[in-house]
């Protein structure tokens, strides 16, 4: 999985990721607490390169809080989290 860009970010930023294998894909939002806040994705996935576009908002379509936050992928057995920044 690749870093976000932009990262610091205000409004809209994009995470990369590629999957080697075929499978069961989750892509989630963190707040620094570790309470999740959005799920981007949660799917099977074939293999190859994907963008997610997340847009600064939590499940029920609220902006978030300026703040730091993770984001993890899991695909198989496979995890990686990574950290951005949202500004406004």
């Amino acid at each position: 999985m690749g870093q976000n860009a932009p990262n610091p970010f205000k409004q809209l930023t994009t995470i990369n990721y590629q999957l080697p294998q075929a499978g069961q894909v989750s892509l989630k939002i963190y707040n620094i607490a570790g309470q999740a806040v959005r799920t981007l994705v949660d799917e099977d996935k074939k293999v190859g390169s994907y963008e997610v576009v997340w847009d600064g908002k939590d499940e029920s379509g609220q902006a978030v809080a300026t703040g730091v936050y993770l984001y993890q992928i899991k695909a198989g057995k496979q995890g990686d989290i990574k950290k951005m920044i949202m500004l406004k």
